[in-house]
């Protein structure tokens, strides 16, 4: 956790103090500094679904905006990692947050939409398996051979980055890009039906 050097020595106080001073571009020196340290600790810290770069960013900004309460002199490396402790608690209470309203509210909400589903009549499953069919021809050829891939080959989304040349979180994004797109052809293609039957 902490720097292998002296975080109080004479260059990283002088790069503090010109950043309190207003030059920006010192903090620079600090993230350099502890960037790799700080990475690390957080890697053997963070619990499965955080995102190591983006507590450590948060860290440095919020180092940066609360500079002022730094003491000149004190151990920086450790008043950074607290507030890397503290960035690392809020984004964990965050997503614990956000799995407890799923795991409370999302069995209610799926129910609700199969409740739904299971009043509409067959007919309108028909007219909405067809446009899906139409809005699948309609795709952009990127975003079909991903889905493609995903939903009739069943490749798992490492072999598509593998595939494709791109990182997992990429692919993922093309797919929730391709997921939209359909809907939204979708619900088009039904308003425009429930239009023509009125």
């Amino acid at each position: 956790m902490t720097d292998p050097t002296p975080s109080n020595d004479a260059h990283l106080e002088d790069a503090l103090r010109r950043t309190r001073d207003g030059d920006k571009a010192a903090f620079e020196t600090v993230i350099r500094r502890f960037e790799k340290p700080l990475r690390s600790w957080l890697a053997g810290h963070v619990p499965p679904g955080i995102d190591v770069d983006e507590v450590a960013q948060r860290t440095f900004v919020a180092a940066y905006c609360r500079l002022s309460d730094y003491q000149p002199g004190t151990q920086f490396a450790a008043w950074l990692f607290t507030i890397a402790r503290f960035q690392l608690r809020t984004e964990t209470t965050r997503l614990r947050r956000i799995a407890d309203y799923h795991s409370r509210y999302g069995p209610d909400l799926l129910q609700r939409e199969l409740d739904r589903r299971s009043e509409e009549a067959p007919q309108r499953w028909d007219t909405r398996l067809d446009s899906l069919h139409l809005c699948l021809d309609a795709l952009s050829e990127p975003l079909r051979r991903f889905v493609d891939w995903r939903y009739e080959e069943e490749i798992p989304l490492e072999e598509m980055a593998a595939r494709c040349g791109r990182s997992v979180a990429a692919v993922k994004k093309q797919l929730w890009k391709a997921r939209q797109a359909l809907q939204q052809c979708v619900e088009t293609r039904l308003a425009r039906a429930d239009g023509g039957l009125q």
